[in-house]
């Protein structure tokens, strides 16, 4: 009867004591459950989602900016510099083949915008260094040559299509020269080129003469259309294999810099391989 009582009186209690120890009513489950809760939400899962880890990671916009910005400074007062440099120092021809390209590798390494910027920043450099008249006829073609070639390298664009396009800029580069110095010096110098191609075909059809190739009839049926014709055709073919070396050139440096433009043809890997 003692013991009976003594659960009895327990059981009977222990309401009494949940509400002595809990005196505001709470319901210790439901904060248990909401703390963990939380504390599951604060913690670091290792395991990540398959779609979360297929995602690229996105840059830090908090240092791209700055390293785009000075990266751009850095390629387009080497651009310039190039200029500069092949203009006073006269060093070589072989430099034409590396004016475009660091405008072509800020194009791969940050984009449109950036290479952009710094083909502008080329101009306004160089317009303080040398005067407009320098700083242009290095804008059209290099700087824009710098911005073509990069974003068809960035597209993955076959050889040819880069170098066919590139060929009509830098001849469109060529006869604005052309056109801004027949202004200056006041003399026509397409007369000046067309009359230096009409004696090279003159030579090159009086050694077809001497070869029992051709009447001496044949001499003099050159007229203007065709010599200009053939004018249009050595400036087109002298660009296009300008182009070709500044690809080959690029395709040799780029690489080493991390940022590949697209392999050239069999034939052009086959001729590097047996040089090497």
């Amino acid at each position: 009867m003692s013991d009976g009582n003594v659960g009895m009186s327990s059981s009977s209690n222990s309401p009494d004591q949940d509400a002595a120890s809990n005196p505001r009513g709470f319901d210790l489950e439901r904060l248990e459950q909401e703390l963990a809760e939380a504390e599951a939400s604060l913690s670091y899962s290792a395991e990540l989602p398959e779609a979360e880890l297929a995602q690229p990671l996105q840059p830090n916009l908090s240092t791209a900016a700055p390293l785009m910005m000075v990266e751009t400074a850095f390629l387009s007062s080497t651009a310039s510099l190039l200029w500069l440099v092949s203009y006073y120092l006269s060093i070589g021809p072989w430099m034409r083949i590396l004016f475009p390209v660091p405008i072509a590798l800020v194009y791969l390494r940050w984009g449109n915008r950036a290479a952009w910027m710094s083909a502008v920043v080329c101009g306004l450099l160089l317009s303080v260094l040398m005067g407009p008249y320098l700083s242009l006829l290095f804008f059209v073609p290099y700087a824009l040559l710098g911005v073509q070639l990069g974003a068809m390298w960035r597209r993955r664009a076959p050889w040819l299509t880069s170098i066919s396009l590139g060929t009509l800029i830098a001849s469109f580069g060529f006869f604005l020269r052309m056109a801004l110095l027949s202004l200056f010096l006041g003399e026509d110098l397409w007369s000046y080129l067309t009359n230096r191609i009409t004696d090279l075909i003159q030579w090159g059809l009086s050694k077809l003469i001497d070869w029992g190739l051709l009447g001496l009839g044949d001499l003099g049926e050159i007229n203007l259309t065709t010599v200009q014709i053939v004018t249009l055709a050595v400036v087109l073919c002298s660009d296009f294999i300008y182009l070709f070396t500044v690809h080959l050139a690029a395709w040799l440096l780029l690489e080493r810099l991390g940022n590949p433009i697209p392999n050239p043809p069999r034939w052009v890997q086959v001729l590097m391989d047996e040089q090497k």
